[in-house]
């Protein structure tokens, strides 16, 4: 516990979760594109869909059901390592979603269940962008005032434009996570570099986070599970009660190969997506984001055989 300071609180998450709540009452849901449900026998392999490596699959079992997570290494190196550190130490399991604002986000990985707690590991200097090489695997889906949006795995995130990088020393061009739906991100402090365990799942886009908060991951099956969890009082967000829990939570590549699930993800730059994405705009006009876009997921999973 840290004195002068509610340890891995998100900043103003007070009036930000009064904010969202006000606005949620005056204006109707948005649009919310469909989660593909999982699948007991993976289709044949296709050129149109990638599969997640395993060491890129992180499985949260929680008490409303199972949680699969892409993580984002070329995003965010050293908070992805952490995930997958106290994930393999089961340091995760059975801890509450101790926070939960509907219409925000579900927080969790506190030991402490209060928000005050964290790891014995030291904090991470954060890591709120990063750059993009001509070598970093990323779709562009749109380009609105010469940046652009797109997706690097399942992550929704903007850049710079490639021609920008033989003007740069490092060759690359800056980016950054979008925080939609789904999107996984790192609780704190007011000092930016003391994220440590904690971390938070998107019930909902908010994209007063981005930039502020290190993304490591995107939920590509569960977000149900996720809007499931029990949501807190009203102002601070804390489960009265019996929260939620998360009961197990592994990295794939740390299962036995005949117990662990596989996932995968269509290809952003596939010709069926580019449909998907030409109808959305169409449906969306002026309101079109990238947080309107959700790529379809096929799952093989011995949990659901």
């Amino acid at each position: 516990m840290r004195s002068g300071s509610s340890v891995k609180v998100l900043i103003s998450l007070v009036a930000l979760a009064m904010a969202s709540s006000a606005a949620a009452q005056e204006a109707p849901p948005p649009a919310q594109p469909a989660e593909a449900a999982p699948v007991t026998a993976m289709p044949p392999p296709s050129q149109d869909w990638r599969l997640v490596a395993p060491e890129n699959l992180l499985i949260i079992d929680t008490t409303k059901g199972r949680v699969l997570v892409e993580l984002a290494p070329d995003v965010a190196p050293l908070h992805v390592e952490r995930i997958r550190l106290l994930s393999g130490l089961g340091f995760y399991d059975g801890l509450a979603w101790h926070r939960v604002i509907d219409w925000f986000m579900a927080q969790t990985g506190d030991p402490l269940g209060t928000g005050d707690g964290q790891s014995a590991y030291p904090d991470l200097v954060g890591e709120f962008t990063f750059r993009r090489g001509p070598d970093m695997d990323f779709t562009p889906v749109a380009a609105p005032m010469g940046a652009l949006l797109g997706f690097v795995g399942s992550l929704p995130v903007q850049t710079q434009p490639a021609e920008l990088m033989p003007r740069t020393s490092d060759g690359m061009v800056h980016g950054w996570a979008i925080y939609c739906p789904g999107v996984a991100g790192m609780a704190r402090d007011e000092n930016p570099d003391t994220a440590n365990s904690q971390f938070f799942l998107m019930r909902q886009a908010y994209p007063s986070l981005d930039k502020r908060y290190t993304v490591w991951g995107r939920v590509i099956v569960g977000l149900d599970v996720v809007r499931a969890l029990k949501v807190g009082e009203e102002p601070s967000g804390m489960v009265p009660g019996e929260p939620d829990r998360m009961l197990r939570v592994r990295v794939a590549s740390d299962l036995p190969v005949e117990s662990r699930p596989a996932a995968r993800v269509l290809d952003a730059g596939s010709p069926i997506f580019a449909t998907t994405i030409e109808s959305v705009r169409q449906q969306r006009g002026a309101d079109f984001s990238i947080c309107d876009l959700e790529l379809p997921v096929q799952v093989s999973d011995p949990a659901f055989r």
